[in-house]
């Protein structure tokens, strides 16, 4: 399954060890993750303002994300789907990538449920649709 990581479940994963660790792992070995310049950039920003992680090591994390993400870059004009507009870009960069489910705490998100055939899930009900063998297990990237 094709699945995107939405900037604060990627700085949750590497914040502490916890469910959203957890799910990026399971991603990580079962799925592909999609990401997008803007995701990238927000969780650089993140880990290095309110993480505040040295430089060095905000870097070997970029780069680690860049290595195990499929990396697509969707063109403008974004629809208006969302209340916050960063939002939009988040569901852009879904639908370019073709995932399957966007996995976030944000609540700007969550309130949709849905973008087209785009689930929109938190960390635990993600993890619940796992373990009831709701969501197959595939790594395509169609």
């Amino acid at each position: 399954m094709r699945v995107l990581l939405d900037t604060n479940v990627v700085i949750a994963a590497f914040a502490a060890r916890g469910l959203c660790s957890e799910v990026f792992e399971v991603c990580l070995s079962e799925h592909t993750i999609v990401t997008s310049l803007h995701i990238l950039e927000e969780v650089k920003e993140k880990l290095r303002i309110k993480l505040r992680l040295p430089l060095h090591v905000v870097d070997g994390i970029i780069s680690y994300l860049t290595s195990v993400s499929e990396i697509v870059q969707p063109t403008g004009p974004f629809p208006s789907v969302c209340r916050d507009e960063d939002d939009d870009m988040v569901i852009a960069a879904a639908v370019e990538g073709h995932a399957c489910v966007i996995i976030t705490g944000d609540n700007d998100l969550l309130v949709l449920k849905k973008h087209g055939k785009i689930k929109i899930a938190s960390p635990r009900d993600f993890w619940e649709l796992l373990r009831k063998g709701g969501t197959g297990k595939s790594t395509t990237t169609a």
